[in-house]
């Protein structure tokens, strides 16, 4: 028999088949929506959701073990309208969510896969960049950082060559303040150790 936390764990997870099919008002509540995709231990997403108590949060993990950890925090912290998904983002981005359907999304600090071999594995990569507009309300804003400088170059090429999407932080690539979110655990670690941290914000066109 389950503790009623891990009931209420449990409740803060969604399979991506019940979203696609039951709707994002249905599953989320009202409200704009907004996705953090790679939560990792869900401190931005979970204080964001605190910030923002009339939005509604969706987190989406690829790692079933971080989505069962989160939602655990989650629950102790009784982030009512925070959901988290465990799922392939981009899954999510072409067969789940609606066109339009998001106010803001954050991929904070992805795996930049370093080696040029692995570069196909990326997240932020054209194919994914014309998703994640896709998904964007018009006026809606994509949110990425990263602490490497050989993916902040390439990031910055991809999404500049993105043409439904335009730069927030023109005519600079990115900035070095972070944006106005809780700080992760691993960005503290990178600031401490003196990394350079690079912040893009780009807006859907009307």
């Amino acid at each position: 028999m389950q503790d009623a936390s891990a009931d209420t764990a449990a409740d803060r997870v969604l399979g991506a088949e019940e979203l696609r099919e039951r709707g994002l008002a249905a599953c989320l509540g009202p409200g704009p929506v907004v996705l953090e995709i790679g939560f990792g231990r869900a401190e931005a997403l979970i204080g964001l959701a605190a910030a923002h108590p009339e939005r509604a949060f969706l987190g989406v993990e690829i790692s079933r073990k971080r989505v069962d950890k989160a939602a655990r925090r989650v629950a102790r912290a009784g982030a009512a309208n925070v959901h988290l998904v465990h799922s392939p983002a981009e899954y999510l981005l072409e067969r789940v969510l609606p066109p339009g359907s998001l106010a803001e999304i954050w991929i904070n600090f992805p795996d930049p896969w370093p080696k040029k071999r692995h570069h196909k594995r990326r997240l932020v990569r054209p194919q994914v960049a014309a998703l994640l507009a896709r998904a964007l309300a018009s006026g809606g804003i994509l949110h990425v950082a990263t602490d490497h400088e050989g993916y902040a170059a390439w990031i910055a090429d991809v999404l500049a060559a993105e043409p439904a999407l335009e730069n927030l932080r023109a005519p600079e690539p990115f900035a070095r303040e972070r944006p106005a979110r809780p700080e992760t655990r691993y960005e503290a670690e990178f600031r401490a150790e003196g990394r350079t941290l690079h912040y893009f914000a780009y807006r859907r066109r009307g």
